[in-house]
């Protein structure tokens, strides 16, 4: 039997409805299993949080999760709130802080899902972007300078380092080299930005050498924008920038039929620290509170949790469960166009799993 600490920290707006959501969900999975225990502890550090202490998570927060297997993160964002507080405050403090530089967002067309490509289908949108998750534009380097004179200006640098650009390569070609297809797209902006793009792409071509069975290409980012929308099927695995995968994967989940079901994970590859798994969904503060928001990029991102862990099997039956709830129609919630409520979906993958335990004892 094996036991994995699991921090949760729910956040804000849905956040802290659909992380509930998957602990229940995780909960069940783990009592029809004769192999696998959660002991779980929340965090309620968040927008809440901010207002009672003037952070959004403690000084010392790191220290509080670095001995946890894993972490299962909700939302940061309230609009009481400036936005650039409640993401360096929070997600973006233990992404950095816990040296997270892979950010892997898989997308792929669940079925019963009807996406907006009509001439798309299931195996034509199976796609994986690996996003970098430590510097680029979210190096937090630049200033303002004048406030409040006509000459104010203001600066943001995107920060490209060697050695960070030729980690998140060597993972991007180690996953691409995993994948069947053995495909790998590199997004670049090297045309217009270059010095940091230039180099990406230099990296790019050194790194190729090293996965000579991978086969690969180049996409500047406004290309690749439509490269996904006229041409899916001829993506696979994608690797870009920060700021670059940050948009290209809200994209890549709208076409595969909201950003309710899509999963992330904060990966550190050399298991350092714990790595992080979330929804891409952001807090909604539009529909908190009114059971509407949709849990299944929860349940995804613990699907990821688990595969992270080395707990496949478990991985797999909660997959299924998912896919088999995502088939109905009417367990789809407001996003997907269905009538379902957060806790009609979290029952029907609970009584999924149950279902699936039944099935292997007899």
């Amino acid at each position: 039997m094996k036991t994995y600490a699991i921090a949760t920290i729910p956040g804000d707006g849905i956040g802290q409805e659909v992380i509930p959501a998957g602990r229940q969900v995780l909960e069940v999975l783990a009592a029809s299993s004769d192999r696998l225990r959660f002991e779980f502890e929340n965090f309620g550090w968040g927008g809440d949080w901010y207002r009672a202490h003037g952070v959004m998570m403690p000084a010392d927060g790191l220290d509080a999760l670095r001995s946890k297997d894993a972490i299962l993160f909700g939302s940061a964002g309230d609009p009481a709130i400036p936005d650039h507080i409640t993401l360096w405050g929070l997600r973006l403090k233990i992404c950095q802080g816990f040296d997270q530089y892979a950010n892997v967002r898989p997308t792929r067309i669940l079925p019963g899902i009807d996406g907006p490509l009509k001439r798309c289908g299931p195996d034509d949108l199976n796609w994986v972007i690996v996003r970098e998750n430590s510097e680029g534009e979210y190096s937090g380097v630049g200033g303002r300078v004048h406030q409040g004179h006509p000459i104010e200006a203001a600066t943001d640098v995107s920060m490209m380092t060697r050695a960070g650009v030729e980690r998140i390569m060597r993972f991007a070609f180690q996953l691409a080299a995993s994948r069947p297809r053995k495909l790998l797209t590199v997004v670049t902006k090297s045309n217009a930005q270059r010095h940091a793009m230039v180099m990406w792409d230099e990296i790019a071509l050194q790194i190729s050498r090293e996965f000579p069975d991978v086969r690969w290409d180049k996409e500047l980012v406004d290309a690749c924008t439509a490269r996904m929308v006229n041409r899916p099927a001829t993506l696979d695995t994608l690797v870009a920038t920060n700021l670059h995968a940050d948009i290209l994967s809200d994209l890549a989940a709208a076409l595969a039929g909201s950003l309710g079901i899509a999963p992330t994970g904060n990966i550190d590859p050399e298991r350092r620290y714990p790595s992080m798994f979330e929804p891409i969904h952001g807090s909604a503060f539009d529909i908190m509170g009114q059971g509407l928001a949709n849990p299944v990029g929860t349940f995804w991102s613990a699907v990821m949790m688990l595969e992270h862990l080395g707990e496949t099997a478990a991985a797999q039956r909660l997959m299924r469960a998912i896919e088999q709830v995502t088939a109905n129609p009417a367990l789809h919630t407001r996003d997907l166009g269905g009538p379902a409520t957060t806790a009609q979906v979290t029952q029907a993958v609970c009584e999924g799993l149950g279902e699936g335990a039944n099935q292997r004892a007899r």
